[in-house]
């Protein structure tokens, strides 16, 4: 089982300690048409994996009561006291009878389930110990045949475990983050996953219609049957919340005819599948250029422990440390305030005492660096910054990463504005960017890329290869920001398709 010393200790208070476990107990509304979906005339009893705060058995209460009949309430819970809120929220003692104290994952019941529904624990990849990763590897190999990327999060372990306890014929509804159809992971869960089972309907929200609209996470409910698979599936888009629009359209059959704050819609399995299930239609021409046709990308410096590294020059001026050892960076995205970092930012963010001057250190002997410096590096060793995680796996550990400046710098975290941003000033960014060269280097090239990275098409784009989370906020890595589509006709663009023979691009 995993108890909470086996996740990774987080900062903050309240909310980290929700975060640890993973909870945030699920809106009635949404747990209404959830369990709507797993009810029937023939259902006997409803199994939660996660009882939590009880959500989904007072719905499953009420539902019942308006069928004029009786459900059983089954489940389990890793958290006894998440059970003492469940009585506070209304549900008897004789309701939580059915409720196990075990890890549902690692710890399953031995039967089989004919309606599962619930709300996993948002546990991502790096609160997990060595131990328990270990067990979820050999759990996905075990279902899949294979592993599954170490960044999965615990709620995607929770997905194929319910999955695996599904009765023939069973109904499952999940509530789930939507990095579980956007991850590095999802293509090899998903189409096991639709290969397996019977995928009928996705639904997906917009930002002011969340189900948990104070915390940064974009969800999206999953409800599979455990028949054979169907070539389409139902896709709904909420944009509003906190009514019975969406249990009606549930107990309707899925008819989406008459529906009022939702837009649903009847798509194609394999065209989800290439897409995202969380992300809208989208079609996409063949030979369709993108942005690692012209760029490669690489991420921002990963410093190992900013507070040390990262310096404003009032800290490099009291520490005597020449300016030699440092180069020009920008740490956070908040600091550029236009889509380009002048020279001029960086004078406004020493004015207003932020950091601009990263430590870059090659692998000469510490004896060899100026006194101040030698004195300065001495102070992080007496911290113990060697035997930090990242930094314990450099040679020394004060040797820096290299990366030169880039022409381009991506968000790689945005939230109002996702945007690429021009680097006049030349500086090299931290992790909370993405650096974008150009396949062929020079002015003349880089003005023309740029026009293509600022279009609004190519920047609407975003959506269909980044990882959403609350509010609107969308995240990408490296390698998903080269799949961009950019936004290139022959009218616009010119020489970028030397970059790639097959593109018989020009510019005008």
């Amino acid at each position: 089982m995993i108890a909470d010393h086996q996740i990774l200790p987080a900062n903050g208070p309240l909310r980290e300690a929700l975060r640890e476990k993973g909870q945030f107990w699920t809106p009635d509304w949404v747990a209404r048409a959830m369990v709507a979906y797993v009810l029937n005339d023939k259902t006997k009893s409803i199994f939660d994996p996660a009882v939590g705060a009880g959500a989904f058995f007072g719905a499953a209460k009420s539902l019942a009561v308006s069928m004029g009949r009786q459900v059983e309430l089954r489940g389990t819970e890793l958290h006894p006291d998440s059970l003492v809120e469940a009585r506070s929220n209304g549900l008897s003692a004789q309701d939580l009878a059915g409720v196990e104290i075990r890890d549902f994952v690692l710890n399953p019941p031995p039967e089989r389930f004919e309606a599962i529904v619930g709300n996993p624990p948002y546990i991502r990849h790096h609160r997990l110990s060595k131990d328990v990763k270990a067990k979820l590897r050999t759990m996905a190999i075990t279902l899949l045949g294979k592993p599954i990327d170490g960044r999965a999060g615990y709620h995607v372990f929770f997905l194929l475990r319910a999955l695996e306890r599904l009765e023939k014929n069973g109904r499952l509804s999940f509530i789930m983050p939507a990095d579980t159809c956007e991850g590095i992971f999802a293509q090899t869960l998903w189409r096991w996953i639709a290969r397996k089972y019977r995928l009928m309907a996705v639904v997906t929200f917009s930002p002011n219609a969340s189900p948990f609209p104070r915390v940064d996470t974009n969800v999206v409910i999953f409800m599979i049957e455990n028949s054979p698979p169907q070539d389409w599936l139902h896709w709904v888009h909420c944009t509003y919340s906190g009514d019975e629009s969406l249990t009606h359209w549930v107990q309707s059959g899925f008819c989406s005819e008459g529906v009022v704050g939702m837009r649903a819609i009847r798509r194609n399995l394999d065209e989800m599948l290439s897409t995202g299930l969380s992300r809208e239609p989208t079609e996409i021409m063949p030979g369709c250029p993108t942005l690692g046709d012209f760029s490669y990308v690489l991420r921002g410096i990963a410093t190992g422990c900013n507070e040390f590294f990262f310096l404003t020059r009032a800290q490099a001026k009291n520490l005597n440390i020449p300016l030699d050892y440092f180069i020009p960076a920008i740490g956070r995205t908040k600091d550029v305030l236009s889509d380009s970092v002048e020279k001029h930012d960086l004078n406004r963010l020493d004015a207003d005492g932020r950091p601009t001057l990263l430590l870059s250190l090659d692998a000469r002997p510490m004896r060899l660096f100026p006194k101040s410096l030698q004195d300065y590096l001495a102070k992080g060793e007496s911290q113990g910054l060697p035997n930090r995680p990242l930094i314990a796996s450099r040679n020394p550990w004060y040797k820096m990463e290299v990366r030169k400046p880039p022409p381009f710098l991506f968000a790689y975290l945005g939230r109002r504005n996702v945007r690429f941003i021009r680097n006049h000033a030349r500086i090299v960014p931290l992790t909370g960017f993405l650096c974008v060269y150009s396949r062929i280097e020079g002015p003349e090239f880089e003005e023309k890329l740029w026009r293509v990275l600022s279009d609004p098409d190519t920047l609407a784009n975003l959506k269909m290869v980044g990882k959403s989370y609350g509010q609107g906020a969308i995240k990408v890595e490296p390698r998903a920001l080269e799949k961009l589509l950019v936004s290139v006709t022959v009218e616009k663009l010119c020489c970028l398709g030397t970059v790639r023979p097959k593109l018989q691009l020009s510019f005008f």
